[in-house]
């Protein structure tokens, strides 16, 4: 802030404070000392406003709270660039200052216990008990927004709780996931297939990959629909729709692919204009040893204890 805002800040503050303190001391000095049946003119519904001082608690409330705004421009910032001279903060109190105290705190008292989590194999993490709470706190503070409480998804984000994964649902392609994020990339196919391709693509789609029904009357044509398919979707999703995890294309012939909707018309929407999903990457925000542990318990939602066991006796 540069100095003469710093200026203009300070004094408009302080002047507002002072205007305060006479209103205040003004007003208590011109009243009555006794009360009265009189009247200051105001009537509304057959009340009547009684010309009776401020009542003394209420004249103090007001005392206290310019007491409470003297004392906290002098704690903290408020006042221009005046730092305030709050203690134990270098240069200054502010709300990012408090944010990276507490954060260091934090990982000075829970540091070591997730360095143990994080030396182990995510797999046996899922099945200890006390970092599934962990991991369970972190998913519902980070995570639950977008696929839900339970981690079974909402409309347009994946669930999390089932056997189908778009990038893959082994424990370091899903810790990979959470650490760098995905971006899943469909490209709108209205304008190079045309409406009618649209229509007949959806179709082949819904009905030879999916197994679903259409519509009754729904005017396509299944084999012009296959013949785009083959065309223009196998390069990510495979001959039979089956998908490609590292491309991030689903297997469109499990429901759980269709996260905008598995009616013929949805199914349109998302071919004639493509999606653009995005994951964002939580490393920098949560630090790897805390992914390792949510990535633990995101493993969990779809994997038993002795699914684990099984995968540990086969290593």
């Amino acid at each position: 802030m540069t100095t003469f805002w710093s200026w203009y800040v300070t004094i408009l503050t302080s002047g507002t404070i002072i205007g305060l303190i006479w209103l205040v001391l003004s007003t208590r000095k011109g009243q009555r000392p006794e009360t009265t049946e009189e009247t200051v003119g105001h009537v509304f519904d057959g009340i009547a406003e009684l010309d009776n001082p401020l009542p003394k608690w209420w004249f103090m409330l007001f005392i206290l709270t310019i007491i409470f705004a003297v004392g906290y421009l002098v704690l903290y910032p408020g006042m221009g660039n005046w730092k305030g001279i709050f203690p134990g903060y270098e240069g200054g109190w502010t709300a990012v200052k408090q944010y990276e105290r507490e954060m260091t705190k934090g990982d000075e008292q829970y540091g070591p216990l997730y360095a143990k989590y994080a030396a182990m194999p995510i797999s046996e993490v899922a099945n200890d008990p006390q970092a599934l709470k962990m991991g369970g706190r972190l998913f519902a503070s980070n995570c639950s927004v977008c696929h839900g409480s339970d981690g079974k998804g909402v409309y347009g984000f994946p669930n999390l709780a089932d056997s189908e994964w778009r990038w893959g649902g082994e424990p370091d392609t899903i810790q990979t996931t959470i650490l760098a994020g995905r971006h899943a990339v469909m490209p709108g196919w209205g304008e190079v297939l045309g409406e009618a391709g649209v229509r007949n693509v959806s179709a082949y789609v819904l009905t030879e990959i999916a197994g679903r029904k259409l519509p009754e009357n729904s005017k396509v044509d299944i084999d012009a629909g296959k013949k785009l398919f083959a065309g223009n979707c196998v390069a990510c999703h495979g001959p039979q729709g089956h998908g490609t995890p590292a491309m991030g294309a689903p297997n469109l012939s499990n429901p759980a692919a269709f996260i905008y909707g598995t009616s013929f018309a949805q199914l349109q929407q998302t071919i004639r204009y493509g999606r653009q999903g995005v994951m964002p990457t939580q490393q920098a925000f949560l630090g790897e040893d805390k992914v390792h542990l949510l990535a633990a318990y995101v493993y969990s939602l779809s994997h038993t204890e002795t699914d684990a066991k099984v995968e540990k006796d086969a290593k």
